[in-house]
């Protein structure tokens, strides 16, 4: 079941900060990356986020969390996490779908690491194109992807 989760009550947040901790960590394994700068966000920070975050549950467990930023007809995905316990189950995709379909937007946009195939190929699967490449300070390449959808007036 998928649900609005509230990031600004503590207890929320923290479940929020364990996941992330436990997906990034196996994400920076994935990459090679010594820092990884998700790794850094504490569960002060979640709390106090502005960001939606929409949580996966199964059997009363937060399996994976998929956290955007809608504004101006443009939604941004920030941060998508899978509990390592439920990776291979296809969570990953329904959270995307279910953002894709509950927001009027006209443009989505992504960004992970360029060595991060598995999240490439995922975003590839819902529509998702890459339009740019860089590496930012902290040394780790990345991509962005974008997928535009025609408004209904």
């Amino acid at each position: 079941m998928i649900k609005k989760l509230n990031n600004s009550n503590e207890d929320v947040a923290n479940k929020i900060f364990t996941l992330f901790q436990n997906s990034y960590k196996i994400e920076a394994e994935l990459i090679g990356a010594v820092v990884f700068p998700p790794l850094l966000r504490s569960a002060k920070d979640i709390e106090n986020s502005t960001t939606l975050f929409y949580g996966f549950s199964e059997n009363d467990c937060l399996a994976a969390i998929i956290e955007i930023v809608i504004e101006d007809k443009h939604l941004d995905i920030n941060s998508l996490t899978v509990n390592p316990n439920y990776f291979k189950k296809g969570i990953a995709s329904k959270l995307i779908s279910y953002v894709l379909g509950i927001t009027d937007f006209s443009k989505a946009i992504v960004e992970t690491a360029v060595v991060n195939i598995p999240a490439i190929n995922l975003y590839k699967k819902h529509g998702f194109v890459e339009f740019k490449k860089w590496t930012p300070s902290h040394g780790i390449e990345k991509i962005a992807m974008s997928v535009e959808y025609p408004l209904c007036s």
